[in-house]
Protein backbone atom coordinates (compact mmCIF):
# COMPACT_ATOMS: atom_id res chain seq x y z
CA UNK A 1 0.00 0.00 0.00
CA UNK A 2 1.53 3.32 -0.90
CA UNK A 3 0.12 6.36 0.56
CA UNK A 4 1.23 10.05 0.88
CA UNK A 5 2.11 11.81 4.30
CA UNK A 6 1.43 15.50 4.40
CA UNK A 7 1.18 17.31 7.49
CA UNK A 8 1.40 21.31 8.84
CA UNK A 9 0.40 22.63 5.32
CA UNK A 10 -0.61 26.17 7.40
CA UNK A 11 -2.95 27.59 4.96
CA UNK A 12 -3.23 31.07 5.03
CA UNK A 13 0.23 31.89 7.25
CA UNK A 14 2.15 34.94 6.43
CA UNK A 15 5.69 35.03 6.35
CA UNK A 16 6.62 38.16 8.04
CA UNK A 17 4.32 40.42 6.86
CA UNK A 18 4.20 38.33 3.04
CA UNK A 19 0.95 36.47 1.94
CA UNK A 20 1.90 32.88 1.07
CA UNK A 21 -1.46 31.95 -0.65
CA UNK A 22 0.42 31.73 -4.36
CA UNK A 23 2.95 29.50 -2.96
CA UNK A 24 0.92 27.00 -1.33
CA UNK A 25 -1.75 27.29 -4.39
CA UNK A 26 1.59 25.98 -6.08
CA UNK A 27 3.03 23.46 -4.01
CA UNK A 28 -0.32 21.51 -3.35
CA UNK A 29 -0.74 22.03 -7.31
CA UNK A 30 2.54 19.76 -7.39
CA UNK A 31 0.89 17.58 -4.83
CA UNK A 32 -1.59 17.24 -7.20
CA UNK A 33 0.34 16.28 -10.29
CA UNK A 34 2.01 13.75 -7.99
CA UNK A 35 -0.55 11.75 -7.09
CA UNK A 36 -2.22 12.12 -10.59
CA UNK A 37 0.84 10.44 -11.75
CA UNK A 38 1.89 8.17 -8.93
CA UNK A 39 -2.45 7.32 -7.72
CA UNK A 40 -1.39 6.31 -3.98
CA UNK A 41 -3.85 4.40 -2.02
CA UNK A 42 -4.36 7.22 0.35
CA UNK A 43 -3.41 10.94 1.26
CA UNK A 44 -2.55 11.70 4.50
CA UNK A 45 -2.90 14.54 6.05
CA UNK A 46 -1.63 14.64 10.03
CA UNK A 47 -2.62 18.05 10.88
CA UNK A 48 -2.29 21.93 10.81
CA UNK A 49 -4.13 22.25 7.93
CA UNK A 50 -4.97 26.36 8.98
CA UNK A 51 -2.31 28.39 10.18
CA UNK A 52 -5.34 29.72 12.65
CA UNK A 53 -8.09 27.96 14.68
CA UNK A 54 -10.61 30.64 12.78
CA UNK A 55 -9.07 30.81 9.08
CA UNK A 56 -9.85 33.36 6.51
CA UNK A 57 -11.96 32.66 3.94
CA UNK A 58 -8.93 33.17 1.20
CA UNK A 59 -7.38 30.26 3.13
CA UNK A 60 -10.96 27.49 3.49
CA UNK A 61 -10.98 28.48 -0.44
CA UNK A 62 -7.71 26.93 -1.20
CA UNK A 63 -8.04 23.64 1.17
CA UNK A 64 -11.55 23.49 -0.71
CA UNK A 65 -9.83 23.41 -4.55
CA UNK A 66 -7.16 21.10 -3.14
CA UNK A 67 -9.59 18.57 -1.68
CA UNK A 68 -11.99 18.98 -4.98
CA UNK A 69 -8.81 18.17 -6.81
CA UNK A 70 -8.00 15.31 -4.79
CA UNK A 71 -11.79 14.11 -4.83
CA UNK A 72 -11.91 14.21 -8.99
CA UNK A 73 -9.27 11.75 -9.10
CA UNK A 74 -9.29 8.35 -10.66
CA UNK A 75 -9.40 5.94 -9.38
CA UNK A 76 -10.94 7.48 -6.11
CA UNK A 77 -8.03 7.86 -3.47
CA UNK A 78 -9.29 8.30 -0.14
CA UNK A 79 -8.13 11.44 1.93
CA UNK A 80 -7.65 10.79 6.29
CA UNK A 81 -6.93 14.24 7.81
CA UNK A 82 -6.85 15.25 11.62
CA UNK A 83 -6.96 18.55 13.27
CA UNK A 84 -3.51 20.17 14.76
CA UNK A 85 -2.95 22.16 17.54
CA UNK A 86 -3.42 25.21 14.79
CA UNK A 87 -7.02 23.88 13.44
CA UNK A 88 -10.33 24.04 15.61
CA UNK A 89 -11.61 20.85 15.49
CA UNK A 90 -14.87 21.69 15.06
CA UNK A 91 -14.93 23.62 12.36
CA UNK A 92 -12.71 21.25 10.45
CA UNK A 93 -15.55 18.52 10.64
CA UNK A 94 -17.97 20.46 9.04
CA UNK A 95 -19.82 18.64 6.06
CA UNK A 96 -17.62 15.11 7.18
CA UNK A 97 -21.06 13.15 6.46
CA UNK A 98 -20.95 14.23 3.15
CA UNK A 99 -17.34 14.59 2.77
CA UNK A 100 -17.10 10.82 3.77
CA UNK A 101 -19.02 9.63 0.53
CA UNK A 102 -16.29 11.42 -1.29
CA UNK A 103 -13.48 9.32 0.56
CA UNK A 104 -12.26 12.37 2.95
CA UNK A 105 -12.55 10.79 6.24
CA UNK A 106 -11.78 13.64 9.02
CA UNK A 107 -11.17 13.12 12.65
CA UNK A 108 -11.36 17.00 13.78
CA UNK A 109 -11.79 15.93 17.86
CA UNK A 110 -10.61 13.48 20.51
CA UNK A 111 -12.81 11.03 22.18
CA UNK A 112 -15.76 12.85 23.84
CA UNK A 113 -16.66 10.52 26.05
CA UNK A 114 -16.30 6.82 27.38
CA UNK A 115 -18.26 5.21 24.83
CA UNK A 116 -16.47 7.12 21.85
CA UNK A 117 -13.56 5.13 20.43
CA UNK A 118 -10.91 6.76 17.41
CA UNK A 119 -11.81 7.15 14.00
CA UNK A 120 -10.47 3.85 12.28
CA UNK A 121 -10.33 4.13 8.34
CA UNK A 122 -9.69 0.34 6.93
CA UNK A 123 -8.12 0.65 3.75
CA UNK A 124 -7.02 -2.80 1.30
CA UNK A 125 -3.91 -3.59 -0.91
CA UNK A 126 -2.71 -7.42 -1.93
CA UNK A 127 -1.49 -8.11 1.50
CA UNK A 128 -4.87 -7.94 3.36
CA UNK A 129 -6.23 -5.14 4.97
CA UNK A 130 -4.43 -2.02 6.73
CA UNK A 131 -6.06 0.35 9.39
CA UNK A 132 -5.43 3.66 9.88
CA UNK A 133 -6.26 4.93 13.43
CA UNK A 134 -6.81 8.65 13.23
CA UNK A 135 -5.71 10.62 16.49
CA UNK A 136 -6.32 14.74 16.35
CA UNK A 137 -4.09 16.85 18.70
CA UNK A 138 -5.00 16.76 21.93
CA UNK A 139 -4.29 17.57 25.86
CA UNK A 140 -4.91 15.34 28.82
CA UNK A 141 -7.73 17.99 29.51
CA UNK A 142 -9.40 17.40 26.25
CA UNK A 143 -9.86 13.61 27.78
CA UNK A 144 -10.49 13.62 31.06
CA UNK A 145 -13.97 13.17 31.03
CA UNK A 146 -12.88 9.87 29.30
CA UNK A 147 -11.18 8.45 32.06
CA UNK A 148 -13.52 9.00 34.40
CA UNK A 149 -14.42 6.23 36.77
CA UNK A 150 -11.45 4.06 35.64
CA UNK A 151 -9.49 2.85 38.43
CA UNK A 152 -6.14 4.51 39.45
CA UNK A 153 -3.42 3.41 38.09
CA UNK A 154 -0.45 2.81 40.56
CA UNK A 155 3.53 2.92 41.24
CA UNK A 156 5.70 -0.13 41.81
CA UNK A 157 5.05 0.49 45.59
CA UNK A 158 1.13 -0.12 45.28
CA UNK A 159 0.08 3.30 46.04
CA UNK A 160 -2.32 5.23 44.05
CA UNK A 161 -1.56 7.61 41.34
CA UNK A 162 -3.84 10.82 42.20
CA UNK A 163 -2.59 13.07 39.66
CA UNK A 164 -4.01 13.37 35.94
CA UNK A 165 -2.75 11.66 33.03
CA UNK A 166 0.30 13.05 31.36
CA UNK A 167 0.58 13.11 27.52
CA UNK A 168 1.88 10.02 27.28
CA UNK A 169 -0.05 8.69 29.64
CA UNK A 170 -3.10 10.32 28.30
CA UNK A 171 -2.23 8.91 24.46
CA UNK A 172 -0.96 5.47 25.94
CA UNK A 173 -4.39 5.07 27.21
CA UNK A 174 -6.14 6.19 24.70
CA UNK A 175 -4.58 3.74 22.52
CA UNK A 176 -4.90 0.69 24.78
CA UNK A 177 -9.08 1.16 24.76
CA UNK A 178 -8.30 0.76 21.07
CA UNK A 179 -7.46 -2.92 21.61
CA UNK A 180 -5.40 -2.78 18.54
CA UNK A 181 -3.94 -6.42 16.55
CA UNK A 182 -0.50 -5.76 16.50
CA UNK A 183 0.46 -9.33 15.75
CA UNK A 184 -1.35 -9.71 12.78
CA UNK A 185 -2.75 -6.53 11.12
CA UNK A 186 -0.91 -3.75 10.03
CA UNK A 187 -1.93 -0.79 11.62
CA UNK A 188 -0.68 3.54 11.41
CA UNK A 189 -1.11 5.89 13.46
CA UNK A 190 -2.03 9.33 12.33
CA UNK A 191 -1.01 12.07 15.48
CA UNK A 192 -0.12 15.37 15.92
CA UNK A 193 2.13 15.97 19.20
CA UNK A 194 5.64 16.31 20.11
CA UNK A 195 7.22 12.53 20.30
CA UNK A 196 10.26 12.25 21.77
CA UNK A 197 12.65 8.99 22.18
CA UNK A 198 13.19 9.68 25.95
CA UNK A 199 14.15 6.11 26.70
CA UNK A 200 16.27 5.96 23.27
CA UNK A 201 17.97 9.52 23.79
CA UNK A 202 16.10 10.64 20.23
CA UNK A 203 15.20 14.32 20.25
CA UNK A 204 13.49 15.68 17.11
CA UNK A 205 15.10 19.26 15.56
CA UNK A 206 12.84 22.40 16.28
CA UNK A 207 12.40 25.02 14.32
CA UNK A 208 11.36 28.93 15.45
CA UNK A 209 7.88 28.43 14.59
CA UNK A 210 7.71 25.42 16.77
CA UNK A 211 6.63 26.29 20.69
CA UNK A 212 7.12 23.62 22.89
CA UNK A 213 6.41 23.47 26.64
CA UNK A 214 9.44 24.36 29.12
CA UNK A 215 10.90 21.08 30.35
CA UNK A 216 9.01 18.69 28.25
CA UNK A 217 5.96 18.22 29.87
CA UNK A 218 3.87 18.36 26.27
CA UNK A 219 6.50 15.30 24.73
CA UNK A 220 4.94 11.99 24.00
CA UNK A 221 7.12 8.95 24.17
CA UNK A 222 7.57 6.84 21.13
CA UNK A 223 7.57 3.54 23.33
CA UNK A 224 4.09 4.13 23.60
CA UNK A 225 3.29 3.87 19.45
CA UNK A 226 6.47 1.72 18.67
CA UNK A 227 4.17 -1.29 17.60
CA UNK A 228 2.73 0.26 14.89
CA UNK A 229 3.72 -0.58 11.59
CA UNK A 230 4.18 3.24 10.44
CA UNK A 231 3.81 6.48 12.39
CA UNK A 232 2.01 9.48 10.26
CA UNK A 233 3.50 12.31 12.67
CA UNK A 234 2.59 16.51 12.24
CA UNK A 235 3.58 19.23 14.06
CA UNK A 236 7.31 19.21 13.45
CA UNK A 237 8.25 21.13 10.27
CA UNK A 238 11.73 19.42 9.89
CA UNK A 239 11.59 16.00 8.07
CA UNK A 240 12.70 13.24 10.33
CA UNK A 241 12.37 10.37 12.01
CA UNK A 242 12.33 9.50 15.88
CA UNK A 243 14.20 6.87 17.33
CA UNK A 244 12.91 4.57 14.45
CA UNK A 245 12.32 5.25 10.85
CA UNK A 246 8.92 4.00 11.04
CA UNK A 247 8.08 6.68 13.13
CA UNK A 248 8.49 10.03 11.31
CA UNK A 249 7.65 13.59 10.79
CA UNK A 250 7.04 14.37 7.12
CA UNK A 251 7.77 18.15 7.89
CA UNK A 252 6.33 21.31 5.80
CA UNK A 253 5.85 21.48 2.42
CA UNK A 254 7.26 24.75 1.92
CA UNK A 255 9.93 27.04 4.47
CA UNK A 256 7.65 28.84 6.98
CA UNK A 257 10.67 30.44 9.03
CA UNK A 258 13.81 31.95 8.10
CA UNK A 259 15.41 29.21 10.89
CA UNK A 260 13.96 26.58 8.13
CA UNK A 261 16.20 28.62 5.60
CA UNK A 262 18.35 25.34 5.30
CA UNK A 263 15.45 22.40 5.16
CA UNK A 264 15.28 20.66 2.33
CA UNK A 265 11.13 20.12 1.72
CA UNK A 266 9.65 16.93 -0.28
CA UNK A 267 7.09 15.15 -0.09
CA UNK A 268 7.02 11.84 1.92
CA UNK A 269 5.65 8.46 0.19
CA UNK A 270 5.52 5.50 2.35
CA UNK A 271 5.13 1.85 1.03
CA UNK A 272 3.96 -0.46 3.48
CA UNK A 273 4.61 -4.30 2.46
CA UNK A 274 3.68 -7.61 4.11
CA UNK A 275 2.85 -7.97 8.12
CA UNK A 276 7.01 -7.38 9.58
CA UNK A 277 8.43 -5.68 6.76
CA UNK A 278 9.84 -2.73 7.40
CA UNK A 279 8.09 0.47 5.30
CA UNK A 280 9.69 1.76 2.22
CA UNK A 281 9.74 5.51 2.52
CA UNK A 282 10.98 7.86 -0.56
CA UNK A 283 10.68 11.56 -0.27
CA UNK A 284 10.15 13.04 -3.72
CA UNK A 285 11.50 16.81 -5.13
CA UNK A 286 9.47 19.99 -4.60
CA UNK A 287 9.64 23.16 -6.13
CA UNK A 288 8.53 26.09 -4.45
CA UNK A 289 8.03 29.62 -6.13
CA UNK A 290 10.47 31.08 -3.57
CA UNK A 291 12.58 29.95 -1.74
CA UNK A 292 13.98 31.33 1.42
CA UNK A 293 17.43 32.31 2.16
CA UNK A 294 19.48 34.28 4.66
CA UNK A 295 22.14 36.43 4.03
CA UNK A 296 24.76 37.77 6.31
CA UNK A 297 27.88 39.72 5.87
CA UNK A 298 28.77 43.39 4.75
CA UNK A 299 25.84 45.32 2.48
CA UNK A 300 28.32 45.98 -0.15
CA UNK A 301 29.60 42.47 -0.64
CA UNK A 302 25.57 41.38 -0.22
CA UNK A 303 24.58 43.20 -3.24
CA UNK A 304 27.52 42.40 -5.06
CA UNK A 305 26.93 38.62 -4.81
CA UNK A 306 23.33 38.27 -5.45
CA UNK A 307 22.34 36.00 -7.93
CA UNK A 308 19.93 37.25 -10.91
CA UNK A 309 17.78 33.68 -9.50
CA UNK A 310 17.50 35.51 -6.21
CA UNK A 311 15.41 38.44 -6.74
CA UNK A 312 11.86 36.84 -5.86
CA UNK A 313 13.46 34.69 -2.85
CA UNK A 314 12.40 35.61 0.93
CA UNK A 315 15.52 37.35 2.04
CA UNK A 316 16.71 37.68 5.45
CA UNK A 317 19.78 39.99 5.78
CA UNK A 318 21.99 40.22 8.94
CA UNK A 319 24.70 43.46 7.95
CA UNK A 320 28.18 43.40 9.68
CA UNK A 321 29.14 46.48 8.48
CA UNK A 322 31.36 48.15 11.81
CA UNK A 323 29.64 51.59 10.20
CA UNK A 324 25.94 51.49 9.54
CA UNK A 325 25.75 52.14 6.04
CA UNK A 326 22.96 54.77 4.32
CA UNK A 327 19.44 53.26 3.89
CA UNK A 328 20.15 50.05 3.86
CA UNK A 329 16.97 48.62 3.26
CA UNK A 330 16.67 50.85 0.79
CA UNK A 331 19.53 49.86 -1.28
CA UNK A 332 18.98 46.16 -0.39
CA UNK A 333 15.51 46.37 -2.35
CA UNK A 334 16.78 47.15 -5.24
CA UNK A 335 18.43 44.08 -5.43
CA UNK A 336 15.75 41.72 -3.73
CA UNK A 337 11.52 41.64 -3.98
CA UNK A 338 10.83 40.13 -0.93
CA UNK A 339 12.77 41.26 2.37
CA UNK A 340 11.89 39.78 5.66
CA UNK A 341 14.08 41.42 7.92
CA UNK A 342 17.63 43.69 7.91
CA UNK A 343 19.64 42.70 11.29
CA UNK A 344 22.73 44.26 12.09
CA UNK A 345 25.39 42.23 13.97
CA UNK A 346 28.90 44.21 15.06
CA UNK A 347 30.37 45.32 17.94
CA UNK A 348 28.20 47.69 18.91
CA UNK A 349 24.79 45.85 19.27
CA UNK A 350 26.87 42.97 20.37
CA UNK A 351 28.65 45.11 23.35
CA UNK A 352 25.01 46.85 24.07
CA UNK A 353 23.55 42.78 24.17
CA UNK A 354 26.01 42.30 26.73
CA UNK A 355 25.17 45.15 28.79
CA UNK A 356 21.56 43.85 28.68
CA UNK A 357 22.46 40.73 29.72
CA UNK A 358 24.72 41.72 32.38
CA UNK A 359 21.81 44.13 33.73
CA UNK A 360 19.39 41.86 33.80
CA UNK A 361 21.60 39.37 35.09
CA UNK A 362 22.69 41.97 37.82
CA UNK A 363 18.87 42.31 38.82
CA UNK A 364 17.12 40.66 41.62
CA UNK A 365 14.25 38.41 40.05
CA UNK A 366 11.25 40.19 42.29
CA UNK A 367 12.89 43.90 41.38
CA UNK A 368 12.47 42.56 37.75
CA UNK A 369 8.70 41.21 38.46
CA UNK A 370 8.36 44.79 39.69
CA UNK A 371 9.28 46.70 36.83
CA UNK A 372 7.75 43.97 34.63
CA UNK A 373 3.96 44.91 36.58
CA UNK A 374 4.36 48.32 36.57
CA UNK A 375 5.12 48.60 32.88
CA UNK A 376 1.96 46.18 32.53
CA UNK A 377 -0.36 47.97 34.68
CA UNK A 378 1.07 51.56 35.02
CA UNK A 379 1.45 51.40 39.32
CA UNK A 380 3.89 49.99 41.76
CA UNK A 381 2.58 46.43 43.57
CA UNK A 382 1.50 47.39 47.34
CA UNK A 383 3.76 46.07 50.37
CA UNK A 384 1.44 43.33 51.14
CA UNK A 385 1.39 42.35 46.94
CA UNK A 386 5.24 42.86 47.26
CA UNK A 387 5.43 40.57 50.48
CA UNK A 388 3.38 37.86 48.69
CA UNK A 389 5.40 37.68 45.50
CA UNK A 390 8.47 37.73 47.84
CA UNK A 391 7.46 34.18 49.23
CA UNK A 392 6.21 32.95 45.78
CA UNK A 393 10.15 33.33 44.99
CA UNK A 394 11.40 32.60 47.70
CA UNK A 395 9.46 29.11 47.65
CA UNK A 396 10.40 28.34 43.79
CA UNK A 397 14.10 28.71 44.54
CA UNK A 398 13.94 25.67 47.35
CA UNK A 399 11.73 23.62 45.57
Amino acid sequence: MKFFHLSDLHIGKQLHHYSLKEEQEAILREVVDYAKAIKPDAVVIAGDIYDRSVPSAEAVTVFDWFLTQLSELVPAIPVLIISGNHDSGERLMYASHILEKHHIHLAGNVLGDREERLRKVTLKDDFGQVDFYLLPFMKPSYVRNVFEGEPLKTNDQGDALQRPPGYTDAVQRILEREEIDYQNRRNVLVSHQFYTGNMSGACPMTCDSEIFCVGGLENVDIRVVKDFDYVALGHLHSPQSVGSPHIRYCGTLLKYSVSECSHVKTLTVVTLLEKGQPPLIDLLPLHPLRDVKKKTGKLEDIIKQAEAGEREDFISVTLKDEIEPYKPKEQLEKVFDHILEVRVDNARTRQKLREMDEELAMKDPLEIFEDFYEEIQGTRLKDEEVEMMRQIFEQAKEE
